[in-house]
């Protein structure tokens, strides 16, 4: 079971570093890896089990912030509009996206970073995403809004980056002039 024990804080190389591809089909590992990914996220999000093993709860988690430089990511929340997501993804990949830009107005945290940043995290408002599931199906998936936002969070992990790298220094709290707040899309 992956704990906070296992998540690598900011500062720790493996966080800056672009993840590899996962060989397909992945190998029994990879798949255990991926399905205690998940359950993490599952897990956070249980108040009691939660609290019993100290965990912070968590919308996402990806392979480098639990020290492993491959691509693949866990999700497991509800957006906005109350549709559910949770899916355990190798090698997810932002195929196309739109040239609105969306952001969570009160911007975005991470299980990777142990303090509060204050800032406008700048997304794209529409994604679609190409990736392999847990059970083996390859999946296109369109997002828009929260759901966007949060797979872009996580595939930015397998790329070295993180949220704050899209904060605005010289402004931080004020949204882009072409960017609407995730909750009204």
């Amino acid at each position: 079971m992956i704990t906070m024990d296992d998540i690598v804080r900011e500062g720790h190389e493996v966080l800056r570093q672009r993840a590899k591809e996962v060989e397909l089909p992945p190998t029994n590992e990879d798949k255990h890896t991926l399905d205690e990914m998940l359950q993490y996220v599952k897990n956070s999000q249980d108040e009691q089990i939660a609290e019993k093993y100290g965990l912070r709860p968590g919308i996402g988690l990806a392979a480098p912030q639990i020290g492993l430089t491959k691509r693949m990511i866990a999700v497991h929340f509800t957006d906005f509009n109350n549709r559910e997501f949770s899916y355990g993804l190798f090698n997810p990949k932002i195929m196309s996206h739109s040239v609105e830009r969306t952001y969570l107005p009160n911007g975005e945290g991470c299980l990777s970073v142990d303090r509060d940043v204050p800032g406008i995290v700048p997304r794209y408002a529409r994604i679609t995403v190409k990736a392999t599931t847990l059970e083996g199906e390859e999946v296109k998936l369109r997002l828009k809004g929260y759901a966007a936002i949060v797979f872009q969070h996580e595939i930015d992990h397998l790329n070295g980056v993180m949220f704050y790298d899209h904060i605005n220094q010289e402004d931080p709290l004020t949204p882009p002039a072409d960017a609407v707040s995730a909750e009204e899309l």
